[in-house]
């Protein structure tokens, strides 16, 4: 005799409203919360720090507009935010996935060491400074100092870049689908060869997005400031 049982059902989402609760109460049910929970932030005002340094497999969608550093320290788990967000955003991600469906500002997923970071539309000056392992997808431009001393990971951009791209890489890898204002030290174009294609067209999929590997280039280090040489010191 076989006995059917019911689907589980996925237990209702958790709504936090942030115009009554406040980000401390946020970020401590956010710490508490066992794997599998999902969180709805309502009313966020802008404020800063929301849903940081979640350290369990959790979903926190968050209804408008966040200010600096949110999403910060993300351990794993998926934060997404329905609106723009503020300086610092993913700062530190290890893991997990963070999606900005509007614009992000400076130093988004600054010093990043893993995990996806996700922005639909443009993404301010110094955009994954100092990354260490993050993967980045910007669908729009990115600003000025992007990628400085980015030491490992991928950075992707749908659209343009801006001055000093890449300066003082490491062995972090650009794909650039736009054009690029400048390059920083060190930082120069690089063939894109099979696994390149099918590295770039695996991230823009994963990140949801249907572009042509085919119409990125690819920057990385020239290697000519690995060590010091007193002919680069107008470099360093």
């Amino acid at each position: 005799m076989v006995t059917l049982t019911a689907p589980e059902t996925a237990a209702p989402a958790t709504t936090i409203d942030l115009a009554e609760s406040s980000v401390r109460g946020l970020n401590q049910a956010l710490h508490e919360a066992t794997d599998g929970q999902s969180f709805v932030v309502e009313r966020p005002g802008g404020k800063h720090s929301l849903a940081v340094g979640i350290d369990a497999d959790i979903s926190v969608t968050v209804e408008g507009h966040a200010g600096y550093y949110a999403a910060g320290m993300h351990q794993t788990g998926t934060v997404t935010i329905n609106g723009n967000a503020g300086v610092g955003l993913a700062e530190n991600i290890m893991s997990g996935k963070v999606h900005v469906k509007g614009d992000a500002s400076q130093s988004a997923a600054a010093t990043g060491h893993g995990g996806l970071v996700v922005i639909d539309g443009n993404a301010g000056a110094r955009c994954g400074i100092s990354m260490k392992g993050v993967d980045i997808v910007v669908g729009g431009n990115i600003g000025h100092m992007s990628a400085f001393m980015a030491q490992a990971g991928r950075l992707v951009v749908c659209g343009d870049a801006g001055d000093a791209l890449g300066d003082s890489i490491y062995e972090a890898r650009i794909y650039v689908k736009g054009t690029v204002a400048s390059l920083g030290a060190d930082c120069i174009e690089k063939p894109m060869e099979a696994e390149h294609l099918e590295e770039l067209a695996g991230l823009l999929t994963t990140a949801g997005r249907t572009d042509n590997a085919a119409d990125f280039k690819r920057y990385g280090s020239a290697r000519n400031l690995y060590h010091f040489s007193v002919h680069n010191s107008t470099s360093y």
